[in-house]
C-alpha cells in the first residue's frame, strides 16, 4: 500500500483527521488520538504503516515476518509493517479500520458526540 492509497482509505473514517508530523509521517487521528501512521525514512526506504491493535493481533501479528513492534509505540500495542509483502492492501484496511474503532472507543463520550460518531 502507497501512501497515497493510505491517506486516501484513512480519509474515508467518519471524522479522521491528517498531520504531516515526525520529519514528513502522514499522521491519522480521531479525537485528536493517533490510529495510524504511514512514515517514511532514509533514501530507498519503503513506506512503513503503523496502526493500534488489540492485545491477541499484536501478539499474533509481532510474530509474523515484515512486521514489527512499531518503535516507541510498541508498549501500547502498536504494530509496523515494514514490508510490502508481509500483508495485503485489505487486509491493511481491516488492521486500520480495527485500529480507528479501538481508538475512537477511548474517546468520551461527549468528544464522541461532538464528532457524530
Amino acid at each position: 500500500m502507497t501512501r497515497t492509497e493510505f491517506d486516501s482509505f484513512c480519509e474515508t473514517l467518519p471524522a479522521a483527521t491528517n498531520v504531516v508530523q515526525w520529519g514528513n509521517a502522514s499522521v491519522w487521528k480521531i479525537g485528536g488520538k493517533i490510529f495510524a501512521i504511514c512514515s517514511h525514512w532514509g533514501a530507498g526506504e519503503t513506506e512503513k504503516i503503523s496502526f493500534k491493535c488489540s492485545d491477541l493481533a499484536y501478539a499474533i501479528l509481532v510474530e509474523q515476518e515484515g512486521i514489527i513492534p512499531a518503535p516507541y509505540l510498541a508498549r501500547a500495542k502498536w504494530v509496523q509493517i515494514t514490508s510490502a509483502d508481509a500483508m495485503t492492501d485489505e487486509d491493511i484496511k481491516l488492521y486500520i479500520r480495527e485500529a480507528y474503532t479501538i481508538i475512537s472507543a477511548k474517546l468520551t463520550k461527549a468528544v464522541r458526540k461532538e464528532l457524530g460518531i
